[in-house]
């Protein structure tokens, strides 16, 4: 079992950049791939980004981006600090919601395990 906490939202303008953190507990985080997904007032929650078990910078490992944030977000990992990071650059207007990050030991779940509590990301034009 994992515990996932979120950090790093807040208000900004469009255009700026926020770096979100999901810290989790646990010795076994790195046998976890790390989904973040979002969620705007009255919308359906929406997949954003998520990462294997690997760091991605040094060990190949595999990650994938919703088509509305690539070339803007960016996702990574640090095992040995039990932190994935979701760094979002150009922020729209529209980036704004509710953004959680999620964990399972598959790749490709479509509903993961476990759940943050979220983190609250406000971008103003």
């Amino acid at each position: 079992q994992v515990q996932l906490v979120e950090s790093g939202g807040g208000s900004v303008r469009a255009g700026d950049s926020l770096r979100l953190s999901c810290a989790a507990s646990g010795r076994t985080f790195n046998t976890y791939a790390i989904y973040w997904f979002r969620q705007a007032p009255e919308r359906e929650r929406e997949f954003v980004a998520k990462i294997s078990t690997s760091d991605a910078r040094w060990s190949g490992g595999r990650f994938s981006l919703a088509d509305s944030v690539k070339g803007r977000f960016t996702i990574s990992r640090d095992n040995a600090k039990n932190t994935v990071y979701l760094e979002m650059n150009s922020l729209k207007v529209e980036d704004t919601a509710s953004y959680y990050c999620a964990a399972d030991s598959s790749f490709v779940a479509s509903r993961p395990a476990y759940w943050g509590q979220g983190t609250q990301v406000t971008v103003s034009p």
